[in-house]
């Protein structure tokens, strides 16, 4: 591990940030009477996560592209999951915005939403042979993907 900025980090950050800015004008109907029913645990997991990941990925220089390395595959795997994330943004907002919507499954991945940023944070850490944030994104998806799939099986009762 290297201590210094991340400018892959940073961009992995925005990539992150900037559909959530977004969706904070967009929320699905219904979607504040969810909240209040999620697991604190589990909210606790959510938050250290987001915290440590936010950290970690800015500054430890070791996800920064290095060339001439196999290990540039697990870059380029993240980068397929912050893409993928970018695209289940789109497909949100060109939606109906519903809770089924948000919390939905895209290309065959289950809650995507909370899903495909994990991976991908997950996948930055193994490139970046990056202990504290391989544990940090366990840690954000027990919380972030364990609440979605809390919500997803709330509106699924709702539904019948």
């Amino acid at each position: 591990m290297h201590f210094g900025f991340s400018y892959v980090g940073l961009i992995f950050l925005l990539l992150l940030f900037v559909p959530n800015l977004f969706w904070t004008k967009s929320k699905p109907k219904d979607y504040e009477k969810h909240v209040k029913n999620e697991n604190r645990i589990l909210k606790i997991f959510e938050s250290i996560g987001q915290i440590l990941v936010t950290c970690i990925v800015l500054i430890f220089r070791d996800f920064n592209i290095r060339t001439g390395s196999i290990w540039i595959i697990w870059l380029a795997a993240a980068s397929v999951f912050m893409l993928l994330y970018e695209m289940y943004w789109i497909k949100y907002f060109r939606s109906k915005k519903t809770m089924c919507d948000f919390y939905g499954s895209f290309i065959g991945i289950p809650v995507a939403g909370a899903t495909l940023p994990v991976v991908a944070f997950l996948l930055l850490g193994i490139y970046g042979k990056n202990i504290p944030l391989i544990l940090a994104a366990a840690i954000l998806g027990i919380g972030h993907i364990g609440i979605h799939i809390n919500h997803k099986k709330e509106i699924s009762k709702a539904k019948e």
